[in-house]
């Protein structure tokens, strides 16, 4: 069994190869990547690797060749990226592979308010359509970008602003959405089917404040304003409205679009989404964001507050 992994040079990609490495032969991975060079220490154990664009449907038909499943994994193009989606799928069913597992969204689907979760529903559509078995790996927010991103902002700033006021989100690890990917990946029977891949808790951003605050040691003010105040937020720092491919501003790898309509997801409840899927296919329980935090306190401890304005 041939299993492809469309963009394996990236964040998510490397943890699946190195996932799927330990239960496969490195003969049976087709590994995709825009820059096939940043995965020369995967070839070199024997994985077969390819150039292949979204954006390039020819592209993608020779490099799916062979390929039994696939790990699609979704671009960073939100807000744009369902004609990527399309290319791929369709690519896909050219090329003979006959299973997609796909990274979703919790809550996909066109009532959610979430951009996000817009375009992860539209795709799940797609691959409905496709004729293809598929499997739809309705990912919740990753804990990391809790801790490696919005945590640190926090901290320098003194305060948390957020819209999304009240509102809970099941966080999850990066590395809990792999191992259940991977579960799906190499063992039978998911055919056509939902997960939903949470943490183990709840929790708000007010809550996740509170942590950022006691594993720094500093205080961190959480500060409630509206979907405009978000804006001028992230105007302020020099943040995209819009997607831009392998941007990143000051630490933020988002367009203000997805992150604003993302926290009026959790403000409406859209994303309050809790499930025992990872356990189930993974046979361990999620990694709480506490543990996450604690593994990355001595980095938070060590940030310095700038001198508020106010």
């Amino acid at each position: 069994m041939k299993v492809i992994v469309s963009g394996a040079s990236g964040n998510y990609g490397r943890l699946a190869v190195a996932g799927l490495l330990e239960r496969l032969p490195a003969s049976d991975l087709i590994l995709m990547s825009r820059r096939p060079e940043k995965l020369a220490e995967f070839a070199a154990r024997g994985t077969i690797v390819r150039h292949g664009d979204f954006d390039d449907p020819a592209s993608l038909r020779s490099t799916f060749a062979g390929g039994e499943k696939l790990l699609m994994i979704s671009t960073g193009r939100v807000g744009k990226r369902l004609p990527q989606h399309g290319n791929a799928i369709r690519a896909a069913a050219e090329a003979g592979v006959r299973h997609i597992v796909y990274t979703s969204f919790v809550n996909a689907g066109p009532a959610n308010p979430a951009l996000v979760a817009k375009e992860h529903g539209a795709t799940e559509e797609m691959l409905r359509r496709s004729g293809l078995a598929w499997t739809a790996m309705r990912d919740s927010q990753y804990s990391e970008a809790m801790v490696e991103v919005a945590a640190p902002i926090s901290i320098e700033s003194g305060r948390w602003l957020a819209s999304a006021r009240e509102g809970r989100i099941g966080f999850v690890t990066r590395r809990d959405c792999v191992a259940a990917a991977v579960a799906v990946l190499t063992t039978p029977g998911h055919e056509n089917k939902v997960y939903n891949i949470t943490g183990p808790e709840l929790l708000s951003f007010r809550q996740v404040a509170a942590l950022a605050a006691e594993m720094s040691g500093k205080p961190v003010e959480y500060t409630v304003v509206d979907d405009e105040g978000m804006y001028r937020m992230f105007d302020a720092l020099g943040v995209p409205r819009e997607a831009v491919d392998d941007h990143v501003v000051n630490r933020v790898p988002w367009s203000s679009n997805d992150m604003v309509s993302f926290e009026r997801a959790i403000r409406e409840g859209f994303l309050e989404v809790l499930s025992d899927d990872v356990e189930r296919l993974t046979g361990r329980k999620p990694q709480s964001l506490r543990s996450l935090f604690l593994e990355h306190r001595d980095a938070l401890r060590a940030i310095r507050p700038r001198p508020r304005a106010d």
